[in-house]
């Protein structure tokens, strides 16, 4: 599949999600766009983006990898077997096809994105917008280079000592993240969203899956790569994009006796 027909795909599916007029009115992308969102904001988008499950569960997995040389033993396998993708060439074209697509997805959503009405507007928007995921993607790229020169991790092929972390799953990560951000300002369906995000995380998965299966990385690599491009997206569209952004949160509430429960009432102990 060459680079334009994937562009072209990804460019339709995004612009299905702009045909619905019936939805509320979409927020303007870029408009609250800040270099100075304060101390608090810019601490708390970051301690939210840690708190975010596909961050903290690929490091859980990471770590979980080092146990009994299971990192190197899956690896091993991955290469030997091949379930995925067949070969490892396969798996090797497969994850720049994946990290490509999370580009584009990543792109077009930007560009499908609501960023005001008049052309003036729409350009200063976009602009500041795009500079924004510009800079999370360049800072997420500079310190996956950075670590792998600090870690000089060998490749389990042996070829060079750039394992850790994966520049592929890191840049699949962070548009994926992005991109889903940029969602938020595109009137669509929850169910339609909700599918959405589920496919741009399965290009990430994949694009993680297939650098092991190719014999470029082990599990740990690609797990933490996935859990950085993810932190930094999040980090710095709540930040610098979408300041106003409510993070989500869950609240666990813990009743000692079941018949104190709202729902039940206090005479159905047996609620």
């Amino acid at each position: 599949m060459s680079a334009r027909r994937r562009s072209r795909m990804f460019l339709a599916g995004i612009g299905l999600l702009t045909g619905c007029s019936s939805l509320p009115h979409p927020r303007i992308w870029g408009a609250d766009t800040t270099l100075s969102p304060g101390w608090h904001r810019f601490t708390e988008s970051a301690r939210h983006a840690a708190a975010d499950p596909q961050v903290w569960i690929p490091l859980l997995g990471a770590a979980a990898f080092q146990i009994d040389d299971l990192d190197r033993r899956a690896s091993d396998w991955a290469r030997e077997h091949t379930p995925a993708f067949g070969s490892q060439l396969r798996a090797e074209r497969w994850s720049d096809y994946l990290r490509d697509a999370s580009a584009y997805t990543h792109y077009a959503t930007m560009l499908a994105t609501r960023s005001g009405d008049e052309a003036h507007g729409w350009i200063a928007n976009k602009t500041r917008g795009a500079l924004v995921d510009a800079a999370a993607v360049a800072t997420t790229v500079a310190i996956t280079r950075g670590m792998k020169t600090t870690f000089e991790r060998e490749r389990p092929v042996g070829l060079a000592t750039e394992s850790f972390p994966s520049g592929h799953t890191s840049s699949a990560a962070v548009h994926t993240a992005l991109a889903s951000r940029n969602l938020e300002f595109i009137a669509v369906r929850p169910a339609v969203r909700g599918a959405f995000d589920a496919g741009l995380y399965a290009m990430t998965l994949g694009t993680s899956w297939a650098r092991i299966e190719a014999g470029w990385h082990y599990p740990s690599d690609t797990l933490f790569s996935m859990a950085l491009g993810r932190f930094i997206g999040t980090w710095f569209n709540d930040a610098f994009l979408d300041p106003r952004r409510v993070p989500r949160s869950w609240t666990v509430v813990v009743y000692p006796r079941a018949d104190l429960h709202p729902a039940c009432g206090r005479v159905n102990k047996y609620c």
